[in-house]
């Protein structure tokens, strides 16, 4: 069977994704030629420029794909809003302990693409994730009515910042049980303890 271009196409974007991925995380951006990558992309300079433009929107892709599967790690579907939310949070911190994820997202991404570049991709990922399950906590009643996209953008930044502080070595029992404190904060007086 004759491979279409589109499965071509297709082929040599996952390939230097891939290779760009795995190069990322072992060495880091700025020690990683183009050269590099399209070698162990198996493909030509070429095809870097031509399907990505250069080495800072492939790491922008990588960056997405990355983003993708965290968003789906993180949200377990779960009728307990409270556990929507303490798990949600649970599953971040334990992403953010992985060498992949601590140089590509909380290493790397700001320094090449920018904080409000780097901040956008999170949002853009997990802010209405956020969002959603904070109105399911508040129409549960388990937290207290608030403007839910100023909690989640809140929250967001909290956890982003929970990241980096595990990233430069900051203990992550400390830095989950602070922002489960947070959290705790908010819950409506009448939520059932846990």
């Amino acid at each position: 069977m004759r491979r279409t271009q589109e499965d071509r196409t297709r082929a040599t974007r996952a390939a230097l994704v891939a290779a760009a991925r795995e190069l990322f995380a072992e060495h880091g951006y700025a020690a990683v030629s183009a050269e590099q990558i399209v070698a162990a992309a198996g493909v030509t300079r070429g095809a870097l420029q031509h399907h990505f433009g250069d080495k800072k929107a492939l790491f922008a892709v990588v960056l997405d794909q990355m983003e993708v599967e965290l968003s789906e790690r993180i949200f377990v579907a779960t009728d307990d809003p409270w556990e929507l939310l303490t798990g949600g949070l649970a599953r971040f911190l334990d992403a953010c302990e992985e060498p992949e994820l601590v140089q590509i997202a909380l290493r790397d991404a700001p320094a090449v693409l920018g904080w409000q570049a780097w901040r956008e991709i999170e949002a853009r990922h997990n802010l209405s994730l956020i969002e959603a399950g904070l109105a399911l906590a508040m129409d549960a009643g388990v937290i207290r009515r608030q403007p839910v996209r100023t909690l989640a953008h809140l929250l967001l930044s909290s956890c982003i910042e929970a990241a980096l502080l595990i990233a430069a070595g900051h203990p992550r029992a400390e830095t989950e049980q602070t922002l489960l404190a947070l959290l705790d904060g908010i819950r409506a007086p009448d939520a059932p303890a846990r």
